[in-house]
């Protein structure tokens, strides 16, 4: 499939919008819904990058919906089953168009469900320093990239724009929500990405962690909301190159990470503060080519 031209902003007259993230902006349709158009942004760091990456936007609404579908009998999601072109001028069609899912406006809650099923990077990082992550104990002689027992939930805050998200424990993730609540995120997070895991692992991905986010809908019935399993909320390795005591090349931002890391401005190392340094075309053809490479292997086109 040939992308459309990249989408660095969607600029929707029709609609009001409401908020834009590191992907996505956010229109409001009526009280009760939501039109999110994914565009070709892509931020590392918590910084957005000046530079779009073609195809992105497209991609991971695929890749969302197809998981949106294929977990719905573990949790309801917020995808109303409309389709986004009707409900905006004919002239915004085309913004919309492939990269946009009309949903239901829900209640966030204040925490990112993340979970884990391999140690890697700040998981890797926190079992170094003290034997757990985000509180949870884990057995001692494990490396980087190392499988681990059994999945784990390892909640951290949203944070504001510009900021970075931080790691919390449960008890911290239940203080913000109620004990109740947290334990049912906990629960239905871990069934979420077990149940993902064992489809991607036989499509040859590994996917090493995750984080789902979730809303209260006028009900309070848990809802699962934004994106789901894409390349821009997972860590995805090929499984012909996992290695236990190594980072594996990866199907996600990692080669955009590794890139920035050694990336310049002005002659000093880039201290990961916007403005980000000007990505060449070469490195955002290469992140593009990653991106499309899972795809092929989640949805086997």
């Amino acid at each position: 499939m040939t992308p459309s031209p990249a989408l660095h902003e969607s600029r929707l007259h029709s609609l009001p919008l409401i908020a834009r993230g590191k992907v996505r902006d956010n229109y409001a349709v009526g009280a009760d819904r939501l039109l999110m158009v994914a565009s070709d942004r892509i931020s590392a760091f918590d910084v957005i990058m000046g530079e779009p990456i073609p195809g992105k936007g497209e991609l991971l609404t695929r890749v969302a919906l197809f998981w949106f579908d294929r977990l719905a009998h573990i949790v309801p999601h917020h995808l109303t089953g409309q389709a986004p072109e009707t409900v905006v001028a004919p002239d915004e069609v085309e913004q919309v168009r492939g990269r946009s899912m009309l949903v239901k406006r829900l209640q966030p809650l204040p925490i990112e469900a993340v979970v884990r099923g391999y140690l890697a990077g700040s998981g890797w990082k926190e079992y170094q320093e003290g034997g757990a992550v985000c509180g949870v104990a884990l057995p001692s002689g494990l490396h980087n990239a190392s499988r681990l027992p059994a999945p784990i939930f390892t909640p951290a805050t949203k944070a504001e724009a510009g900021a970075h998200d931080e790691n919390i424990s449960f008890e911290q993730a239940a203080a913000l929500i109620g004990p109740e609540l947290a334990a049912r995120v906990r629960e239905v997070s871990i069934r979420l990405y077990s149940e993902a895991a064992a489809y991607a692992l036989r499509r040859g991905i590994v996917i090493a962690d995750t984080k789902f986010e979730f809303g209260l809908d006028a009900q309070g019935t848990l809802t699962l909301m934004d994106e789901v399993l894409t390349p821009d909320s997972s860590r995805f390795w090929p499984l012909e190159s996992l290695k236990e005591g190594a980072n594996p090349p990866s199907f996600d931002k990692q080669y955009l990470r590794d890139w920035l890391e050694q990336a310049q401005v002005d002659g000093q190392p880039w201290h990961k503060t916007a403005p980000a340094p000007a990505l060449p075309p070469e490195v955002v053809q290469a992140t593009a080519e990653r991106y499309q490479a899972a795809a092929r292997a989640l949805l086997g086109a």
